[in-house]
């Protein structure tokens, strides 16, 4: 992953909540640079969304529609 691009995308992993910062810096760690582009991209989609939006997908609250943000939520949820 190119530095300017880990640069960017890790400052947007830091939202309102603690929580949230953690799992988001830990997938972009451990699984984003071995991620398709598809992935990489659902990724980039999920940080676009508002922290609430976020957290709902999370807790189960709401469920994604497109399967590749759902993939995310799982890979999200399976690295916390």
């Amino acid at each position: 992953m190119a530095d300017h691009e880990e640069a960017k995308l890790r400052w947007r992993c830091r939202r309102g909540m603690r929580e949230l910062d953690l799992l988001l810096l830990r997938y972009l760690e451990r699984d984003y640079p071995g991620a398709p582009a598809a992935e990489r991209q659902a990724f980039a989609t999920l940080l676009s969304g508002q922290d609430p939006d976020i957290l709902a997908l999370l807790t189960g609250r709401e469920r994604a529609d497109d399967a590749a943000l759902a993939h995310v939520v799982e890979r999200l949820l399976i690295a916390g």
